[in-house]
């Protein structure tokens, strides 16, 4: 069997598709026949793209979920130096 370093890539409308099979009642072990996909990427995407139900009712996928802890920190990082330069510019 050979093995490549790179592997292939899918785009993000690809593994949605997957997904969305999967979760439509296929077997992994179907899709990773049929695309030539290897099961241990569809598990992946299928955690990827499962929507995490939150209780106002909406639902965020973890991907989403991700991003999101990212733009908090910036704006915290952000806000934290907006508060030191206005207490510069109070003082002057």
């Amino acid at each position: 069997m050979k093995h490549r370093k790179n592997g292939k890539r899918y785009n993000d409308d690809f593994r949605k598709m997957i997904v969305e099979l999967y979760h439509s009642g296929q077997s992994v072990r179907d899709l990773s026949g049929e695309y030539g996909v290897s099961e241990v990427s569809i598990y992946a995407w299928i955690k990827k793209f499962y929507p995490i139900e939150l209780k106002n009712g909406s639902s965020v996928t973890s991907d989403d979920y991700v991003k999101l802890q990212k733009q908090m920190l910036k704006l915290q990082q952000e806000n934290e130096i907006l508060k030191k330069a206005m207490a510069i510019f109070a003082k002057k």
